[in-house]
């Protein structure tokens, strides 16, 4: 009598899953996670070592990243297996910069206006770069690195602004009574403006679901408010990684509070203004 062979998968045809539907994770698909009954648009896919990766957002802004695994996913109430969107051809519409403005292509950078912008700290003025480098290279308007506010009005004195050369400064934390208000109401003149956004520190002009958190944390009088936040966010207490990994996640003006973005487009407006070119 002949022994019958069986294959290594002894599962019956009725018990094995069916492989699920791909769907490409296209931005603001909605989508639900199968294991934990998270529901949430897609945001963004990325490669990993781990494998890839889909980032969520729920109806409260809340982001949570989960691996793409195969039947991991519901859609419409269906199991699917999400998948990373196949690359396609650019749009042919207008290009824009990260500031939103429509990009002039090929276009080099214009000669030096005497004009001027003086930004208050480092960061803020990497943040400007970020976010306006191009239409500020295109305009000719050079963003200059100022310390401190208490340093403005020798700044302007030694700058000596005119009609021909107006004078912009984007200050931090300016509030109505301030130490800074003060300062800059001394200064501004007919071909000075000093602008504020009211933030402690300019990482609070960056939207917090852009950088992955649900909201900056209250950080104690006295303690020195960028460790602060890094601890309260349990982060390392090293402000410079900190700042790399905020600037890393602003990758157009949509990642910035309004709050600045309008008094940046004041600035520049205001520098390259017609009677000022």
């Amino acid at each position: 009598m002949r022994s019958r062979q069986y294959g290594p998968d002894l599962t019956p045809p009725w018990k094995k899953q069916q492989p699920a539907p791909e769907v490409e994770a296209e931005p603001d698909l909605v989508v639900e996670e199968a294991g934990s009954g998270f529901c949430g648009a897609v945001i963004r896919c990325e490669k990993t070592a781990e494998g890839p990766t889909v980032t969520l957002e729920d109806r409260f802004g809340k982001h949570r990243v989960f691996p793409m695994t195969p039947r991991g996913f519901l859609l419409d109430g269906k199991v699917v297996t999400l998948v990373r969107p196949a690359a396609r051809p650019a749009a042919r519409g207008p290009a824009r910069t990260a500031s939103g403005s429509l990009a002039v292509p090929g276009a080099r950078a214009r000669v030096a206006r005497a004009g001027r912008i003086y930004v208050e700290g480092r960061h803020d003025a990497e943040l400007v770069e970020r976010v306006w480098g191009d239409d500020l290279r295109v305009e000719g308007v050079v963003v200059e690195y100022l310390e401190g506010v208490d340093d403005l009005p020798a700044v302007v004195r030694s700058f000596s602004p005119g009609p021909d050369a107006r004078l912009g400064v984007l200050v931090d934390h300016l509030v109505p009574g301030s130490k800074e208000s003060r300062i800059a109401a001394s200064v501004t003149g007919r071909d000075v403006l000093v602008v504020g956004h009211p933030y402690i520190d300019v990482w609070e002009a960056v939207k917090p679901a852009s950088v992955g958190i649900p909201a900056w944390p209250s950080v104690p009088r006295g303690q020195d408010w960028k460790t602060g936040v890094c601890r309260a966010l349990g982060w390392p207490d090293n402000t410079g990684a900190a700042w790399q990994r905020i600037l890393g996640s602003v990758h157009s003006y949509k990642d910035l509070e309004p709050a600045l973005l309008g008094r940046v487009e004041e600035l520049i407006d205001f520098v390259t203004d017609g009677s000022a070119a």
